[in-house]
Parts: structure tokens; C-alpha cells; sequence
């Protein structure tokens, strides 16, 4: 069983940065594929980045590619997300989510662990 615990969330203006951290327990995150996903109200659920534990190809969203970047710590066995030049549009709760067969990185129901959610919220 994994736990996901995430933090950083935040109220930022448009333009600003925040960088999120999910943290696991119960087990290592290696050879697992760790995501991030956001939803704002009335959304679905949307993919925004993933990443393989091994440090292979990293995925994101085309809507924050060249803005946000993922990266793990595997000391700290933890995953985090650098969001930088945020817009109104960001803003949404953000869930780290972790699993270990993943074939299509940017459909929520692949993975098997979520975190409870971080609100970003992105002032203009």
C-alpha cells in the first residue's frame, strides 16, 4: 500500500510560481509511474505530468508544457511539480497519484494511489 501526501499549495498571482511535493509512504515509489492531475470545479479530472521512477521520459499536458516541470527525489522518496509563469486558468485542486502498470500515463484510472488534493488558486 502506498500513501501520498501532497503540499505547496497555494494563492499566487498570475505569473508567479509554486512548486508542489508529494511525499509516499508505506512503500518506495520505485518502478511505479507517479502523475500529477488537476480539477477545477465542474471539470473533470485533467492529467497535467508524469514521470517513470527510473527517471526515463517525463509527459505533460500541452496546456502547461514549457511551465511546469516534474521531478523526483528518490532520498526523499518524493515527487514534486514546479509550476512557474501560473495563470487563472491553473487553478484547480492538485492530486499527486502513483502506480506501477501505466499504460496510458494521462488517464486517471491507471493509477491505483491518490493523494487528498493541494488547491492552487491563480489570481489575475
Amino acid at each position: 500500500q502506498v500513501q501520498l501526501v501532497e503540499s505547496g499549495g497555494g494563492l499566487v498571482q498570475a505569473g508567479g510560481s509554486l512548486r508542489l511535493s508529494c511525499a509516499a509512504s508505506g512503500r518506495t515509489f520505485s518502478s511505479y509511474v507517479t502523475g500529477w492531475f488537476r480539477q477545477a470545479p465542474g471539470k473533470e479530472r485533467e492529467f497535467v505530468a508524469a514521470m517513470t521512477w527510473s527517471g526515463g521520459p517525463r509527459y505533460y499536458a500541452d496546456s502547461v508544457k514549457g511551465r511546469f516541470t516534474i521531478s523526483r527525489d528518490s532520498a526523499k522518496n518524493s515527487v514534486y511539480l514546479q509550476m512557474n509563469s501560473l495563470k487563472p486558468e491553473d487553478t484547480a485542486v492538485y492530486y499527486c497519484a502513483a502506480g506501477r502498470t501505466i499504460v496510458a500515463v494521462s488517464t486517471p484510472s491507471e493509477y491505483n494511489y491518490w493523494g487528498q488534493g493541494t488547491q492552487v488558486t491563480v489570481s489575475s
